[in-house]
């Protein structure tokens, strides 16, 4: 509790499923949150008042594909926590399943956005905040890729399989850029999550079932799953951890 307790943190995608268990996770740690939402404004403000009498909490609205907007919502979280010490860069979509014969340009550049370029966006507009808090105590940077960037993830899903996998490539390279500054900067790679909007558009029944079967535990993951890690990547305790990318799957094999 004390490792986390006033830490000022910003997490993307924050309004449902694992953002939402991430923010829940970090407040229940004593961290101030700024939660950036989509779409989910009724999770996001679920979370602020649940929370907002034991911790500094607000919800913000921003399509990050938009840089002028990711830009806008990393000042406003940070005009309102007066500072930023932990970025989760959560948000991201497979959006839906295409074929390499089934993609076009149009699809794959929104792809492309919505998993890379809104992490480099919002990334890039917090890091002289990251910078100072780094001068300070240290800052951490934990961003979401997916099982599917280590083995490629199943039929449709070339796409968000490629930009998940470059968000782990993301992470190696920025960590060593940033570290001077006192930031670490590492990924989780989620499994298969049950209970959250991305698989319960994405996953049908028979392919979860089929997929739980190959899991060494036996079981699903669930959002908590992946909340508990990024509450340890983000605090300063574990400080000598940079450029690392914990798989959370059961025990899938994943190279």
């Amino acid at each position: 509790m004390g490792q986390l307790q006033g830490k000022k943190a910003l997490v993307t995608g924050g309004g449902q499923g694992i953002g939402e268990a991430i923010v829940a996770e970090l407040a229940q740690a004593g961290c101030d949150v700024a939660v950036h939402y989509y779409k989910s404004a009724t999770g996001a403000q679920n979370l602020v008042s649940k929370y907002e009498s034991k911790i500094k909490i607000a919800c913000f609205q921003a399509d990050l594909t938009d840089h002028e907007q990711a830009a806008t919502l990393v000042k406003q979280a940070t005009d309102f926590l007066g500072g930023l010490d932990i970025l989760v860069n959560n948000t991201g979509d497979l959006l839906t399943r295409r074929k390499l014969e089934e993609i076009d340009m149009d699809f794959w550049y929104q792809v492309l956005d919505v998993n890379m370029t809104s992490m480099m966006s919002v990334t890039q507009q917090a890091l002289p905040y990251l910078k100072k808090a780094g001068q300070a105590e240290g800052a951490s940077v934990v961003n979401l890729s997916s099982l599917a960037g280590r083995k490629g993830g199943h039929a449709g899903s070339l796409a968000y399989a490629t930009f998940k996998g470059a968000i782990l490539t993301w992470t190696r390279a920025l960590s060593t850029e940033i570290a001077p500054h006192g930031i670490r900067v590492n990924t989780v790679a989620p499994g298969l999550i049950l209970g959250t909007s991305f698989h319960n558009t994405h996953t049908t029944d028979e392919s979860a079932k089929k997929t739980i079967e190959g899991i060494p535990l036996g079981r699903a993951g669930h959002p908590a799953d992946i909340a508990r890690a990024v509450r340890f990547l983000a605090s300063e305790y574990d400080g000598f951890i940079s450029g690392a990318t914990l798989d959370i799957n059961g025990g899938s094999h994943c190279y």
